[in-house]
């Protein structure tokens, strides 16, 4: 009889265990599947924006990049120059200026706001992209704005 129990404890543990297995690789898959492509306009001599473009792969984007420059992109887009950065991203239906970190988008393609986009103006260290060795570890307070489609902005979220 305790064989008996001990065997039917030890099957539903390994139908646990599966379960819990699927049900994980089918929410990541989900939540790739529901990521719009991040369609990024960069120079293609800049190691920043290739750095910035795996964070964005890392965090479950998939990326088709341009490497033709971003300016006329950032004007065709109407991002204002003034938020401007080293590189355009078209994601969904937003524009995401510079080094944003891709949690902020996820955020932004999550709550739907209206909105031209995102930008992280400059080049600030310590966002992604601009983390590498070359920085020594250091990381400056920024903050990623939202765009409004006026030309507007307002702090989307700071990072200290």
């Amino acid at each position: 009889m305790k064989e008996a129990i001990l065997k039917l404890m030890q099957l539903n543990w390994l139908r646990y265990a599966v379960s819990t297995v699927v049900l994980a690789f089918s929410a990541t898959t989900a939540m790739a599947q529901t990521l719009p492509v991040a369609e990024v306009w960069k120079d293609p001599s800049c190691g920043c924006c290739g750095d910035w473009v795996k964070h964005m792969e890392e965090a479950g984007f998939k990326v088709k990049v341009h490497d033709v420059g971003n300016d006329a992109t950032r004007k065709k887009y109407g991002m204002p120059a003034k938020y401007g950065s080293c590189h355009t991203t078209k994601v969904g239906k937003y524009v995401v200026e510079g080094h944003v970190p891709a949690d902020d988008i996820k955020r932004l393609l999550r709550e739907k706001p209206t909105a031209l986009g995102l930008a992280a103006p400059g080049m600030p260290i310590g966002s992604p992209g601009m983390d590498g060795l070359a920085y020594n570890g250091q990381k400056d307070a920024y903050d990623v704005v939202l765009i409004k489609n006026d030309g507007t902005s307002t702090v989307y979220q700071s990072h200290r």
